[in-house]
């Protein structure tokens, strides 16, 4: 497993797991971001990311992108 701030623009992850606090996990999946779903990554600016998922987009920090494990 990768962080997806390695994915390519372009690129289809699937999420394989979230890391970190209970609290941040809740917010990712209310965000869409679910284990086992997958996103489109539309940039990657150093590992800031905009995803596109499940119909939207959303911009991820580094910080919190590097929880998500594809």
């Amino acid at each position: 497993m990768r962080p997806i701030t390695m994915a390519a623009p372009g690129e289809v992850a699937l999420i394989q797991r979230i890391t970190g606090k209970d609290e941040t996990k809740h917010h990712l999946n209310e965000l869409g971001l679910i284990e086992g779903d997958s996103v489109t990554v539309i940039q990657n600016n150093n590992g800031n990311l905009i995803l596109q998922v499940k119909g939207g987009r959303i911009a991820l920090d580094k910080k919190m992108a590097m929880r998500i494990q594809y």
